[in-house]
């Protein structure tokens, strides 16, 4: 069964995070999943970057109903006008999420996915905390490589439960 591997990150990253996402969409592709991102610049364009030169598939979910304002390097690209919204159509098409550093658009999906039990692993992304204690409600690494291996099991894990 083909995976689907949610990445989230912002449109207007710190610079470091785009080589990270990069070579996380070419780890993704490369083990057979197919990325699914919002579709836009920064973090959207840099894992579907990745996961084309890999040879993969990738979809994005957009915000508008413009598909000429989707990134480059997407195999699908569906308009949604939604806005925000449709980052839950997003978190629920995915069999595990990635974020990917993070800005409040990428730390709602994070909150989405926790929410309706997708997996999430961060790469660079929020730590968070509740009332000044660390809250660890997903795995993190700032290696794209492992986020990718860890989503891949996540995700093939989640398929098996609901199978």
């Amino acid at each position: 069964m083909t995976l689907y591997v949610g990445v989230a990150g912002a449109s207007e990253p710190d610079p470091e995070l785009i080589p990270l996402a990069e070579a996380l969409g070419g780890w993704l592709a490369g083990s057979g999943a197919v990325v699914v991102c919002g579709g836009g610049a920064g973090v959207m364009t840099a894992v579907c970057r990745g996961a084309r030169e890999a040879g993969g598939v990738t979809v994005g979910i957009l915000p508008d109903l413009d598909r000429s304002a989707a990134n480059p390097y997407l195999t699908v690209a569906l308009p949604t006008g939604l806005g925000e919204g449709r980052n839950f159509l997003l978190v629920r098409s995915s069999d595990a999420l990635v974020a990917v550093g993070g800005g409040f658009g990428t730390l709602s999906e994070i909150a989405l996915a926790l929410r309706t039990g997708v997996p999430v692993i961060g790469l660079a992304t929020w730590e968070l905390s509740l009332s000044g204690a660390p809250v660890d409600p997903f795995r993190r690494t700032e290696d794209p490589e492992l986020a990718a291996q860890l989503a891949i099991e996540a995700a093939s894990e989640r398929i098996r439960e609901l199978s």
